[in-house]
């Protein structure tokens, strides 16, 4: 599409948008930039560092790991049954899912046996104690704080931790706040991670910071029971327990499409490995803003893979036949 006509366009959006909420006219539903099938780089980004240690830490390589995710996938029906029917409820392709659990069996993590084999790690965690906080202050006591007022008028779990985790990277991060310093680091890392910091758990390796963000949706689309910070038990459940944690692992890509519609107007849902690539590095809101400014400037540019969404899409007709 030339300039002049995408001009005129985005005009237009915004003139239907405005009439619309003034209730002159109708709404108008249009349809987004469709992002290209494949890769936009011709050979895979660099792997980081960290992934590559563990991986020769653990004396393996990616290509085992890989074989193995993907034949856990070809040989267990269980599990794709379940993948389909999660993926149907939050209104994307499976391929999606598919794509971001081999890229983390591939990258950060090896993958089980079995199934079963994640529900048995999964129950080693019941009924252990543990809390999140950072040295004596509980993560709830930590949001009550006077920096944190501008939040407390969020009712949804996905604004309310957004602008908590804003809060953080603003005020406290790398900080000495009433006589307490912070480390610099990210805020996840610091209040969410009580065994292992900086680790994912199960099999959709979710991130407990993203499970409380995204617990209204997976409670409105799954029926599961909505996550409170102050029972880490019960969200480390969620994210070990591998139907829960399909959920989780469907609303994070659910939610990185309708981000990169809404605010990019770009349609990312036909290119796994964009949608693994925002699983793996997250910011989905935040990457769409700055696409969304890129290309207003006139920069007619693509989201691109990383080294991790490079691969789905590289292997993407083996990936489909497991479906």
């Amino acid at each position: 599409m030339s300039e002049g006509p995408r001009i005129v366009l985005n005009i237009t959006r915004i003139i239907v948008v405005a009439l619309g909420l003034s209730g002159l006219a109708p709404a108008v539903t249009f349809a987004a930039d469709k992002v290209p099938s494949g890769n936009r780089n011709a050979e895979q980004p660099a792997i980081p560092g960290a992934s590559v240690r563990r991986t020769k830490a653990g004396k393996t390589s990616f290509d085992v790991k890989y074989e193995k995710v993907r034949d856990l996938l070809r040989t267990d029906s269980a599990l794709v049954g379940k993948i389909k029917k999660t993926a149907s409820a939050y209104g994307i392709a499976p391929i999606h899912m598919v794509g971001a659990i081999v890229g983390e069996h591939t990258y950060n993590v090896d993958a089980y046996d079995s199934l079963q084999s994640y529900y048995v790690k999964a129950a080693s965690y019941a009924g252990n104690t543990f809390r999140f906080g950072y040295k004596d202050e509980s993560i709830s006591d930590f949001v009550s704080r006077s920096e944190f007022a501008e939040c407390n008028g969020f009712s949804d779990s996905y604004r309310l931790w957004t602008c908590r985790e804003n809060v953080w990277e603003d005020s406290f991060r790398g900080k000495s706040v009433s006589g307490v310093s912070y480390p610099n680091n990210r805020f996840s890392a610091v209040f969410f991670q009580p065994f292992y910091a900086g680790q994912t758990f199960g099999l959709g390796q979710i991130n407990p910071l993203t499970a409380l963000m995204l617990s209204d949706l997976v409670h409105e689309k799954s029926g599961y029971r909505k996550l409170d910070e102050d029972d880490a038990a019960d969200v480390y459940k969620a994210i070990m327990d591998p139907d829960i944690s399909l959920a989780f692992m469907a609303a994070v890509i659910r939610k990185s499409i309708d981000d990169y519609r809404q605010i990019a107007d770009v349609d990312i849902s036909g290119n796994p490995g964009i949608t693994a690539t925002l699983f793996n590095i997250g910011g989905s809101q935040q990457r769409a803003q700055a696409l969304a400014s890129r290309r207003a400037g006139g920069s007619a540019n693509w989201p691109e893979e990383n080294y991790y969404g490079w691969l789905i899409n590289d292997r993407l007709d083996e990936l489909e036949a497991l479906l």
